[in-house]
């Protein structure tokens, strides 16, 4: 019960600091730059249990944060030069260079486990910029918290549909070998609600003065995507920990676990929805 109970106030907490981040480009800047760095930090510090693995924790975490607010700087026009990144690149070829002196186990272990840090978390945070700024056709940048807002109420959804629907109607395992308790009953109540939300949510903006510019079966075609690709980045997540031999990847969101528990589903979901949306513009 107590478990519960723990559980239940960081998820408001943890639901709430989403939630109003979004009102202000600042605040989610700042926000998802404090979550990437977490999120990086935490990962170096399970890699670096692998034996033959030393990862450079510090300076990865840098460089994370650093991609982040570089490409917010850069997608919100207030750095309107690709410039900005070349201190990033110079971080990574430093990444590289190290290990000539740094007389490590196996360096191609740490570059591969370094790279996969920048991969797996900095450029799938980073996406969250591409989604909440857009250019308009007169070359000004408008900030828009609706889309990125969205893809975690998709994937708030779709974790309570598959949680409800996979406890009452759960028999077919979805994928045994990495996650037992997920279903394929639960999976499927879950895109069920995310579709019906994503449906209102998408009959209410396109009411109003539309910003996203979607209609409602683009809304509904988000959804599905979000819903698709945050079970693949929940069961990515767990083949990680699998693969390390852990439960969970950290303690710092009590009743939660780590930061890469509490965002596996957004590090898939998010890239795929800028995908998506920049794939509407093709067709």
């Amino acid at each position: 019960m107590k478990n519960f109970v723990v559980r239940t106030i960081t998820g408001i907490f943890f639901v709430a600091a989403i939630v109003v981040c979004f009102l202000k480009p600042v605040a989610m800047a700042f926000l998802f730059a404090l979550v990437t760095g977490l999120s990086i930090w935490e990962y170096c510090g399970l890699v670096n249990n692998v034996k033959g693995v030393q990862v450079n924790r510090f300076i990865s975490t840098v460089a994370g944060v650093y991609f982040f607010l570089a490409v917010s700087g850069f997608c919100s026009g207030v750095v309107p030069t690709a410039a900005v990144f070349i201190p990033y690149l110079l971080t990574l070829v430093y990444l590289f260079i190290s290990e000539l002196y740094a007389k490590t186990e196996n360096a191609v272990n740490d570059w591969a486990y370094t790279m996969l840090g920048q991969m797996y978390i900095a450029v799938p945070f980073s996406t969250i910029n591409v989604l909440a700024f857009n250019a308009t056709a007169d070359g000004s940048v408008v900030y828009n918290y609706l889309i990125p807002l969205c893809v975690f109420i998709f994937l708030w959804a779709n974790d309570t549909g598959a949680y409800c629907s996979g406890s009452l109607f759960g028999r077919h395992k979805l994928f045994p070998r990495i996650s037992p308790g997920k279903s394929w009953e639960g999976s499927i109540g879950g895109a069920i609600i995310v579709l019906v939300v994503a449906f209102f949510i998408g009959r209410y903006e396109t009411g109003l003065d539309s910003e996203s510019g979607l209609t409602i079966l683009q809304w509904m075609g988000l959804g599905l995507v979000v819903v698709v690709f945050g079970t693949w980045g929940d069961l990515v997540e767990s083949l990680f920990k699998r693969t390390l031999g852990i439960k969970d990847s950290g303690s710092i969101l009590p009743g939660h676990g780590g930061m890469l528990d509490r965002f596996d589903s957004s590090l898939m979901a998010m890239p795929a929805a800028v995908v998506y949306l920049y794939s509407l513009t093709l067709f």
